[in-house]
């Protein structure tokens, strides 16, 4: 008999905690595009109230009620609102998204089955900006500025004497940078490969038309961008002109990384 209600007794608590434990979900979502944060309802039962609560950079509250139809939003963003009708469908959406909308986020509902929590979890993704550029002295420098998560760079042929060195803004992007000393007499163009959750991108430059390895007497050039190509995932190889490496990708940021001396 004692066994039976030890059996019992535990039955009862892992129900209890999975009836309290609050659903999660990981949304991962590129900057400027649009987020939305679902909170499933499935009882037939009319739901008495949905409120969401926001802790990301500032925290918001956003709250419907049924019995009066009032919806109600205290220190949220205008980018913030309901994407259905919230008595039917209470998920949250956000347009356009940027990086001060990370976070974690709280969906509660209250009806007569009931109070339920569904958890969210929101992060920002941030494409970065890349350029592929060479100096006189053969050194071709692969960036890729302001990117969150960082991309990871490689090399085509593979060179394993790459320097790569990285800076970590403030607003939580990373610009990363792979430098080589090219040997163009072997290998006339270069080529590096940008790999990252928003983009894959494969950017080509000629060495041989870029007067590289000139006298040592004539002074080292800046950094110059020439006969790139870049052909992003899925798309047909086009000639495109990218200007040298960006000052300033994003306000009070300068990512430009200078890997090696000119």
């Amino acid at each position: 008999m004692a066994q039976i209600r030890a059996v019992l007794s535990a039955l009862l608590f892992l129900l209890i905690n999975l009836v309290q434990r609050p659903a999660y979900n990981i949304v991962n979502v590129e900057a400027g595009h649009e987020a939305v944060l679902s909170c499933p309802y499935l009882f037939k039962v009319p739901l008495l109230m949905a409120t969401w609560k926001m802790k990301s950079s500032t925290y918001c509250l956003l709250a419907y009620r049924y019995d009066n139809n009032e919806t109600r939003k205290l220190n949220c963003s205008e980018r913030m609102t309901w994407k259905y009708s919230p008595d039917s469908d209470p998920a949250l959406r956000i347009y356009p998204v940027n990086l001060g909308d990370e976070g974690n986020y709280t969906c509660e509902i209250v009806s007569s089955e009931g109070n339920f929590l569904f958890l969210s979890s929101l992060t920002v993704i941030v494409p970065p900006t890349v350029t592929l550029s060479s100096n006189r002295s053969g050194v071709a420098v692969c960036q890729a500025s302001a990117g969150k998560p960082a991309a990871e760079i490689s090399w085509m042929p593979a060179n394993n004497h790459s320097t790569e060195k990285e800076v970590h803004h403030p607003n939580g992007t990373v610009t990363r940078a792979s430098c080589i000393d090219w040997d163009s007499s072997m290998h006339p163009t270069v080529t590096c490969l940008i790999t990252h959750p928003a983009t894959n991108k494969t950017l080509s430059l000629n060495l041989s038309s870029s007067g590289l390895r000139k006298s040592a007497l004539e002074p080292a050039a800046p950094f110059a961008t020439k006969n790139l190509r870049s052909t992003p995932q899925h798309e047909e190889p086009r000639a495109v002109e990218l200007s040298v490496v960006s000052e300033c990708v994003y306000q009070n940021h300068n990512p430009r990384i200078m890997c090696m001396d000119s």
